[in-house]
């Protein structure tokens, strides 16, 4: 057992359990104070669940300047992700509240399902499990299957916007792969040595696949729309693991439709579940469109990882 030295009588509140899962780490957190966890936590419920709690840990729950004026007590905001953009920042500074994310925790597992959906559509992996399963190639007299052609990841070009921990996992997988790697920095800082970095032009014009790994916000949204989409290569697959809003949906889907481009993998959207009537779920469009549902960053252990990284904050800020 750890030692710490934080109050027994310590509340620590969790909002949102039920977008963790079944995490071993979360057991860890009694050892810091009285734990209370909610499997999910409406907008009407915040303010009377963190009102006498010391640490409120969130993944996606809100917290507002009225529902921290209500928080008597509460010396720290454990934000169970990377972005904090459902924190009101200059409430809690107002405060003195510390707010604190997880940096790291999913590079491997993100830079795992982006191979896995990139080489998914490459293979036609999809179209193939169904061509057996069906009883189609047990029909045939061919003992292959080659009308449709499937390639190598070698000598691709294989583009990059977001060249942080995460796109720099992909970056090195994609070498051992023999691709050429290019990246787009968007915020015009970013210079690593290694990798190419080019223009907006030339990394739409040269790839092969290009793979989103950025955070939302002025320089990326809406960054891949159709004007962008149509100037990459008719053979070229697009991917987006960053944040939804970086890909305009229904531009993506006119591109696709249109044959600018040959397929997409999406696993993050506008807005988060995907809506019912989503330009997206056009099954005209599924031969050729992945979608995934907000799984990339979600491997047992990142989940783990993440946790451990909040019980981390919370002994570096009351421990």
């Amino acid at each position: 057992m750890e030692k710490n030295t934080m109050k027994k009588d310590s509340r620590i509140v969790l909002l949102d359990a039920s977008t963790l899962g079944k995490v071993e780490a979360l057991t860890k957190l009694s050892q810091w104070g009285i734990f209370e966890s909610y499997e999910s936590t409406s907008p009407a419920e915040v303010a009377s669940r963190i009102a006498e709690a010391d640490v409120v840990i969130t993944n996606k729950v809100v917290l507002t300047a009225d529902d921290l004026s209500q928080a008597k007590q509460l010396k720290l905001i454990c934000v169970a992700a990377t972005g904090m953009n459902n924190i009101d920042l200059n409430a809690a500074k107002e405060k003195n509240i510390a707010v604190k994310n997880v940096k790291g925790y999913s590079t491997y597992g993100v830079a795992q399902q982006t191979f896995a959906t990139i080489l998914s559509l490459i293979h036609q992996l999809p179209f193939l499990d169904d061509y057996v399963k069906s009883g189609t190639y047990s029909e045939g007299a061919m003992f292959t299957y080659i009308q449709e052609d499937i390639y190598e990841l070698k000598g691709k070009v294989f583009g990059i916007i977001g060249l942080g921990d995460i796109g720099k996992q992909v970056a090195k997988i994609a070498t051992a792969f023999g691709c050429e790697v290019i990246y787009y920095s968007t915020s015009g800082q970013n210079n690593e040595a290694g990798y190419s970095r080019v223009t907006w032009d030339e990394l739409l014009l040269r790839s092969d696949i290009l793979t989103v790994h950025a955070p939302l916000n002025e320089q990326t949204k809406g960054l891949l729309n159709y004007e962008a989409i149509s100037k990459m290569k008719r053979t070229a697959i697009l991917h987006n693991a960053g944040r939804g809003g970086i890909i305009l949906e229904d531009d993506l889907c006119q591109a696709l439709e249109e044959r600018k481009i040959t397929a997409a993998a999406l696993d993050v959207y506008a807005q988060e579940p995907l809506l019912a009537d989503s330009s997206l779920l056009n099954p005209a469009l599924h031969d050729r469109l992945l979608l995934t549902p907000h799984t990339a960053w979600a491997s047992k252990e990142s989940r783990e990882r993440l946790v451990e990284g909040i019980i981390q904050n919370i002994k570096e800020v009351l421990g």
